[in-house]
């Protein structure tokens, strides 16, 4: 198999530019760089703190926070799937027969 050559993307966070080197395409960097951004300063706008490290981890708690909500979407959706499946699957046997 061959390997990807990491691809460079200038970012800025917070105000400050990181330079990446990644598999991922330097637009999908861009944007989660700026997602990363923008959850530090609805950090910062919210707190009212300045401490660079201390909006990093409440921007991580935020993101954190909204992964687990979508994980939880995500099993309750695929439960509610799997019992859709399992009724209309019962429909069809009964509807041939078997």
């Amino acid at each position: 198999m061959a390997s990807r050559s990491p691809n460079p993307a200038a970012v800025e966070i917070f105000g400050t530019a990181y330079h990446l080197r990644s598999d991922k395409q330097a637009e999908y960097l861009q944007n989660i760089a700026s997602v990363v951004d923008g959850k530090m300063r609805d950090a910062a706008e919210r707190s009212g703190s300045i401490e660079v490290e201390r909006l990093a981890i409440l921007a991580a708690l935020n993101l954190a926070d909204e992964l687990f909500q979508c994980r939880e979407r995500h099993h309750g959706e695929r439960g509610e799937v799997q019992e859709r499946l399992t009724k209309l699957a019962g429909e069809l046997e009964k509807a041939v027969g078997l």
